[in-house]
């Protein structure tokens, strides 16, 4: 049993998602192994160079929370989705197995079927009690998804934790940590919505996973064919590295309609009606970021941001591949040239040409690389990257009570490189209205200047020829 509040740990300031006071009891159950409903074959499954570079080597965590539905009156989220589980386990069954690692580092399941953990619990709390604005940081959340010691690691732990929660309600709420060098978020949500299917009585996924890591292992003879700047090797610079652990502000950031409208004055006419408004809020954010960061002017900085690959092969990908597909691609520039004004065409092209460079040939230049070099991590010194979760699908899952108030990513923080990694996730504010969370961490004296720089776009005309205060004083 534990009562927890909102932890103080972090500052949290104005125009943040909103605090709670909210305090209640979470009592959970002994966890459990949940094997596979049916016998399932013990082989050693290689993950693909893609799946397995260090990068991936993290545990995500994500979050749904999901309303009383009368018409499931007697009914038992958790025994529902216990055996939901264990019958998808049948077809998925590589997340009942074990990570381990062979020469060069090469990851590979071994499907033992020894199950996903498995997290009973109850809280006296409603959903309501929440708030409207549903997005994270949610209150508690080491309590909706509890940290089982030793079961974080990477290898020779379980894939998958999941922890449903009864409300006081009738509502509940799902969590599940899950090892990303499985899957990316398509993948994951196409083994959630199988869990779904199944517990709403189908008696197989609609769409069958498919596994073929093989289809994204290195070519033989290796060719790296294209420029990764995501890799770059760079010496750690004064700016480049938010090294502190404390005092640090957290802060998760709204943009509805009228804010993205306001940013739009600022991007060029010609650019205007192309963008979207996914790069629009980067190119803002990038250039208010580095600001606040006070980087001198020569420095290098780049923005990354995950790009969904799936539909980029020819032939494509078998359908139900569930592996990652994913690219970081990095636009670079230096500090002084990204805000030497305020108009964020330059910033706006530099993205959108970094997303366009990601297709079949990048990926498989990327899982080259990987083998050349040794998996290398992606370069920290100066990156700001992004991960946009607007279009997973995390809010389509259905386990028989509906589609989710809230379903995504449990952080708005990209936890396998928090201080340099937002999350974009789909929400909606106090009003109802929708749109777009982003999570920034900076220490407390740039989070000041990157609220200002930000309030000049959303508040502010755009004046031909402005020039930026960048640099105008050292933090």
């Amino acid at each position: 049993m534990a009562q927890c509040a909102r932890s103080a740990k972090n500052h949290f300031l104005a125009m943040a998602a909103p605090t709670h006071s909210l305090v209640f009891t979470v009592r959970r159950g002994k966890p459990e192994l949940i094997a596979p409903a049916k016998p399932t074959p013990y082989e050693f499954k290689q993950l693909s160079d893609i799946d397995d570079q260090e990068t991936l080597r993290c545990q995500i965590p994500v979050i749904q929370f999901y309303r009383h539905d009368p018409s499931m009156q007697g009914r038992d989220p958790v025994k529902v989705i216990r055996e939901a589980l264990a019958q998808t386990l049948v077809f998925y069954y590589p997340f009942a197995g074990r990570l381990r690692e062979g020469p060069g580092r090469k990851l590979v399941v071994e499907c033992t079927g020894e199950g996903a953990v498995f997290i009973e619990a109850d809280a006296d709390v409603t959903l309501e009690q929440f708030g409207d604005a549903l997005r994270p940081p949610f209150p508690c959340l080491e309590e909706l998804l509890f940290e089982l010691p030793g079961s974080g690691r990477i290898l020779h732990c379980p894939l998958l934790l999941i922890q449903v929660t009864r409300l006081k309600c009738g509502g509940f709420i799902f969590g599940l940590r899950f090892n990303h060098t499985m899957c990316d978020a398509a993948g994951l949500v196409q083994f959630m919505t199988a869990v779904g299917e199944l517990a709403r009585g189908a008696g197989a996924p609609s769409v069958l996973p498919v596994w073929q890591r093989h289809l994204l292992n290195a070519r033989d003879p290796t060719c790296l064919t294209c420029t990764h700047r995501e890799f770059d090797e760079v010496i750690e610079t004064k700016g480049g590295t938010i090294t502190p652990l404390e005092d640090m502000a957290i802060r998760s950031f709204f943009f509805g309609r009228t804010e993205v409208s306001a940013i739009r004055r600022f991007v060029p006419h010609h650019l205007s009606q192309s963008t979207t408004a996914f790069e629009v809020i980067i190119a803002c954010l990038w250039r208010c970021r580095t600001i606040a960061l006070q980087f001198d002017s020569n420095e290098e900085v780049r923005m990354m941001s995950v790009v969904n690959a799936h539909k980029k092969f020819n032939p494509p990908l078998p359908s139900g591949y569930y592996g990652n597909v994913i690219a970081y691609p990095a636009a670079v520039t230096t500090a002084g040239k990204l805000c030497e004004n305020t108009n964020l065409g330059y910033a706006l092209e530099l993205v959108r040409k970094a997303k366009k460079e990601v297709n079949e040939e990048y990926l498989r230049s990327v899982a080259d690389l990987m083998v050349i070099r040794g998996r290398p991590v992606l370069t920290v010194v100066g990156t700001f990257l992004v991960s946009d979760n607007t279009l997973a699908g995390y809010g389509k899952v259905d386990f028989g009570w509906g589609k989710p108030a809230y379903g995504g990513p449990a952080e708005c923080l990209v936890c396998s490189i928090p201080r340099m990694g937002s999350f974009y996730i789909p929400c909606k504010n106090s009003k109802g209205e929708e749109g777009i969370a982003v999570g920034i961490c900076l220490p407390v004296p740039a989070m000041e200047i990157f609220v200002k720089e930000l309030d000049f776009f959303l508040k502010n005309m755009p004046e031909s020829g402005k020039k930026s205060t960048f640099n105008a004083s050292k933090l």
